[in-house]
C-alpha cells in the first residue's frame, strides 16, 4: 500500500471530459492523461470531442504545416 496517494491536478468547479469513462466530470476525478479540460462549463465539456475533431481538421488542413511546392519543407510558425 502506498503511503502517499497521488492526487490529480485541478480544482473543483472546473469541468473535464473523461476519455476513459466517456463522460463529463466536475473536478479532477481522473488522471490528466485520461481527460480533456478544464472547461468553464458542463456544456462546453460535453462538446470536448467535437471541439477536438474541429481543431484537428483545422490543423490538418493548415497550409503553414505542409510542404512547399517543389518538396522543400516549410518551418512551422513560431
Amino acid at each position: 500500500m502506498a503511503l502517499f496517494k497521488k492526487r490529480t491536478a485541478g480544482k473543483p468547479g472546473e469541468w473535464y471530459y473523461c476519455l476513459e469513462h466517456k463522460k463529463v466530470e466536475e473536478g479532477p476525478d481522473c488522471p490528466a492523461k485520461n481527460r480533456f479540460g478544464p472547461y468553464a462549463s458542463r456544456e462546453e465539456a460535453s462538446h470536448a470531442m467535437e471541439t477536438a475533431r474541429e481543431r484537428n481538421l483545422e490543423w490538418e488542413t493548415d497550409p503553414r504545416w505542409h510542404d512547399k511546392a517543389g518538396g522543400e519543407a516549410q518551418d512551422p510558425p513560431r
